[in-house]
């Protein structure tokens, strides 16, 4: 069949990440508190160090900036580094309000 294929498919690494480095805390999945080194974030997700043995699926509650808490579910975790989806879009608004805060000299 010769014509155009609809694929629902979507690719989350075409959305563009902002650069940062910003110390975040955070509550692990087995609730302690864990220490984050935010490397690059989106309205979608985000890529962070940190110390400990986290596995596809563990949920995080992230305290970022203007936003307060926010759950990420880990998509992949390799040599100290993990992937984060978040359970919510960041509005555009607070997002780049989020970015200023990142992004601000302390």
């Amino acid at each position: 069949m010769a014509g155009k294929i609809a694929v629902a498919y979507r690719d989350d690494r075409i959305v563009g990440h902002d650069e940062v480095h910003y110390r975040a805390r955070a509550i692990g999945p087995d609730a302690r508190p864990l220490a984050l080194v935010i490397v690059n974030i989106s309205a979608l997700g985000l890529m962070a160090r940190c110390e400990g043995d986290f596995r596809e699926g563990d949920r995080l509650h992230i305290t970022l900036p203007v936003i307060g808490v926010v759950v990420a579910q880990i998509r992949w975790s390799l040599g100290g580094r993990i992937g984060c989806e978040l359970d919510r879009i960041i509005e555009l608004a607070d997002y780049y309000d989020l970015l200023a805060a990142m992004l601000k000299p302390r």
